[in-house]
């Protein structure tokens, strides 16, 4: 990407709250993907989650970089990293990265605010950023996802399950919607007959981590050693039951033996 062109898109998150950068994956890449998350999805059956805010007729596959080095393209892609960089900095981090398969049937989902967990004042500067990469089109009848122009200043986050006026992100096959965390969006409806599918490639501020790396500086054996709240000190638990999870898991229960169940926090709303 030129960087007057990023820089264009810059100036639209933090005017608008958000940007689409059309045409900016190549079409090769687009099939790849899309071949790959089916027989994922086919391979391990992968079903929906069945809660309100998740969907209970979309398919969703977490921490894509483990599953294969096609995904390893999608972070450091030239046409959409720039425009990240810009609104972050370069020093950014990937936060998540995962796939958004909404099939026919699905409801909207509830309008959120990505950063609303977080207890920060707003409106504040950007420390997530996040990104929708369209391998199909979207369209408002297959459930583009929804957003409200110019609430990433608002000073406060959306209600949950409130009634807002948005409008869908429409875009064609190989866009890529970026936004500023704070703005206000959600999935839409699909009342089409085909699957809407969206890779989730979501990065947060360089800054937004421990000063040492606890779980690669600690051995795993000692921390199994660790009483629970020195294990969730060190970073093995979850924030709300949702920031740090690996596969909707805590670290602990995947990495130390951890036997609570431990709900994440849009089984725990329900819906």
């Amino acid at each position: 990407m030129r960087k007057e062109d990023a820089d264009k898109h810059i100036a639209a998150v933090a005017d608008k709250g958000y940007t689409i950068v059309e045409n900016a994956i190549e079409p090769d890449l687009i099939d790849a993907l899309n071949d790959t998350l089916l027989r994922f999805e086919r391979e391990h059956n992968v079903v929906p989650a069945k809660n309100g805010f998740e969907g209970h007729h979309t398919v969703r596959i977490y921490n894509l970089l483990a599953h294969g080095k096609l995904f390893e393209k999608i972070p450091v892609h030239e046409n959409v990293l720039p425009v990240i960089e810009g609104v972050l900095d370069p020093e950014c981090l990937i936060s998540s990265l995962s796939s958004i398969s909404i099939d026919p049937g699905e409801k909207v989902q509830p309008i959120h605010a990505d950063d609303q967990v977080m207890p920060v004042a707003k409106p504040h500067a950007p420390f997530v950023c996040n990104s929708m990469w369209a391998l199909t089109d979207f369209t408002e009848e297959n459930g583009a996802t929804r957003i409200i122009p110019g609430t990433h200043l608002a000073d406060a986050s959306p209600v949950y399950g409130g009634d807002y006026e948005s409008i869908p992100a429409e875009m064609k096959k190989g866009s890529v919607l970026i936004w500023h965390g704070s703005l206000w969006h959600g999935g839409g409806a699909n009342r089409s007959a085909k699957r809407r599918v969206g890779v989730a490639m979501n990065y947060c501020a360089g800054y937004i981590r421990q000063q040492e790396n606890q779980q690669l500086g600690l051995p795993i054996e000692l921390v199994k050693t660790f009483e629970p709240r020195l294990q969730e000190l060190c970073g093995f638990g979850t924030y709300r039951a949702l920031i740090g999870h690996i596969d909707k898991k805590t670290p602990a229960q995947r990495l130390l033996g951890e036997t609570r169940d431990i709900k994440s926090i849009w089984d725990l709303a329900g819906g």
